[in-house]
């Protein structure tokens, strides 16, 4: 299951990318609390499993995942934008890395175990 060490893991639902990383996320709005729940396979393959409070009413879900993310990530939410699946559950974030920010990335990636 594993890849070769310092690399995002097989079946992670992180994936390196040309100036950072793309990240599909599986998003419920709506939530009773805000917060990030793990991988999870998916039809889509695997996913980060995402909980926000806001409804998916004028980009509202949408932006509040952003900010969890960065938050979370310790990145400004200028480094995120949603790729694809802005009207859908399942999204493409791609997260715009400079070296510092990837550090930062990997570390907290590490700790969750997304990567080897």
């Amino acid at each position: 299951m594993t890849s070769r060490p310092g690399c995002w893991a097989e079946g992670s639902p992180f994936v390196s990318a040309s100036g950072g990383v793309r990240i599909v996320v599986r998003l419920t709005p709506k939530a009773a609390a805000s917060g990030i729940d793990g991988a999870m396979a998916s039809k889509n393959g695997p996913a980060l499993k995402v909980r926000v409070t806001a409804a998916p009413e004028k980009g509202r879900a949408n932006a509040a995942l952003v900010k969890l993310l960065a938050r979370e990530w310790r990145l400004p939410t200028s480094a995120l934008s949603i790729e694809a699946g802005a009207k859908q559950r399942h999204k493409r974030v791609f997260v715009s890395t400079d070296a510092e920010q990837l550090k930062r990335l990997r570390g907290w990636a590490k700790q969750q175990g997304y990567l080897d």
